[in-house]
């Protein structure tokens, strides 16, 4: 319904025109509901015992994709059959959960060892790397989901608190300069090490010391009439103040000390990376939709223009919404996408706060659900799947909500069951319902 919102003409206004986009997705609908009753009948042990070979099959056609592949929208990720377009990396999805449910699932494998870490790599970083050379960054962001099955596996809670903050500090470095960023995660640093060690006195002590050495730099350079580079008064102490922390750590055998050493140590590092990585590792557009996100460039007509369409379609949407068909944006086609990636915003243009409330809670209610089926398996590797499937799905729902009303980069991936398209469809059928065939076989055949 939406989609023939979204794409509505007066010159097909029957939505069982199949030339139009609506009439395909109801194609798509009838053979999704095909495969999932072909999954319901099927043996849940199909999908144990060939996991690997799925999964193997899937890389293979992510590969021919690279050769035999149709490029669109400078993504060479499509393989064109007839009339119809198959993008294998939506069904990456469902056969990288299979295969690390498959690694995971069985009850002596522990996240204990680098072997267990490096065999979970690879298994994700494979499918997610062919995807990323088809140029399809969106879809391979999606890989990272998976997290949520680390942690919920025994993955340690602070690795995933670091890799948000790894995240939290790109963000925030593209915002301000690196003086600010190394202060920053010196106090921040200092307050957690304090918090965790109650070691005031020889924290407050080396702190100034360390500010009376940059001091002592900037008066000797006055002075001198030497001009050291504004950075170098907190850099250097700063590293020094590391140095001392990592040899009183090591001398006292103070663990504290050296762990939160080497942290600021890093967060440094990767901070002032940054930059270079933003500049020579992400692509042109990748950098403009970042810089728009952040308010560091506006293009309202160029690069931001997608998302600034969007928006203007969800506010004029207000809290009951203009009505069905009734959507003006939408009508006129102001916002590009709108019945693929960008299908929220009709939902937020014709239903209003109201009925984006209501989709939202619908798609909460899906991931409550999700969990508590995963959560009541029996088998290990029926849980890791089930995990893999809400993964996935929040991932989804949570960054194309989040593009559209512009708190997320534009990256192009569909919103679960509204967004035009087979592919995806079809994929998140398959993704959904072998968890459902699991919970249905719980209790035995």
């Amino acid at each position: 319904m939406n989609i023939y919102a979204a794409v509505y003409s007066e010159e097909h206004s029957s939505i069982l025109d199949f030339s139009q986009r609506y009439g395909k997705q109801l194609i798509w609908i009838l053979f999704a509901f095909i495969i999932a009753t072909v999954i319901m009948l099927s043996d849940t042990r199909l999908y144990m015992v060939f996991s690997y070979i799925i999964y193997g099959l899937v890389i293979a056609l992510l590969l021919g994709t690279l050769v035999l592949g149709k490029t669109v929208n400078a993504s060479k990720s499509w393989l064109q059959i007839g009339s119809f377009g198959l993008q294998p990396a939506e069904f990456a999805k469902f056969a990288t959960a299979l295969a690390l449910a498959k690694l995971m699932g069985p009850y002596g494998f522990k996240l204990n060892n680098i072997r267990s870490y490096l065999m979970v790599f690879v298994l994700i970083a494979v499918p997610a790397g062919i995807i990323l050379l088809q140029n399809d960054t969106g879809s391979a962001l999606v890989f990272g989901a998976f997290i949520f099955i680390l942690y919920r596996e025994g993955l340690p809670g602070w690795i995933l608190a670091f890799l948000i903050f790894v995240v939290l500090l790109f963000i925030v470095t593209l915002i301000y300069n690196p003086v600010s960023i190394v202060i920053f995660l010196y106090i921040l640093t200092l307050v957690i090490f304090i918090l965790q060690t109650r070691k005031y006195k020889d924290s407050f002590r080396l702190t100034f010391g360390l500010v009376g050495m940059g001091l002592l730099m900037y008066l000797v350079s006055e002075l001198f009439d030497y001009k050291i580079p504004t950075p170098y008064y907190f850099f250097i102490p700063v590293i020094i103040g590391i140095v001392i922390a990592f040899v009183y750590g090591l001398a006292n055998r103070f663990r504290q000390a050296y762990i939160w050493a080497a942290f600021l140590t890093v967060a440094i590092a990767m901070s002032l990376s940054v930059d270079y990585v933003f500049h020579n590792v992400l692509d042109v557009h990748h950098q403009k939709r970042i810089n728009d996100l952040l308010g560091i460039e506006s293009d309202p007509l160029g690069w931001g223009y997608n998302v600034n369409q969007s928006k203007i379609a969800i506010g004029s949407g207000g809290f009951l919404g203009k009505g069905y068909l009734a959507g003006t944006q939408t009508k006129y086609n102001f916002v590009p996408e709108q019945s693929t990636d960008f299908i929220f915003c009709t939902v937020g243009e014709e239903w209003g706060f109201l009925g984006s409330t209501a989709v939202l809670g619908l798609f909460l209610y899906l991931l409550l659900r999700l969990i508590r089926i995963a959560e009541r398996q029996r088998e290990g590797f029926a849980r890791v799947y089930g995990y893999g499937v809400v993964s996935v799905l929040f991932f989804h729902i949570v960054v194309n909500v989040g593009m559209t009303v512009g708190v997320f980069p534009v990256i192009g991936i569909p919103l679960p069951f509204f967004s035009y398209g087979g592919s995806s469809l079809w994929a998140f059928t398959i993704l959904l319902f072998i968890l459902l065939k699991f919970d249905s076989d719980r209790f035995g055949h």
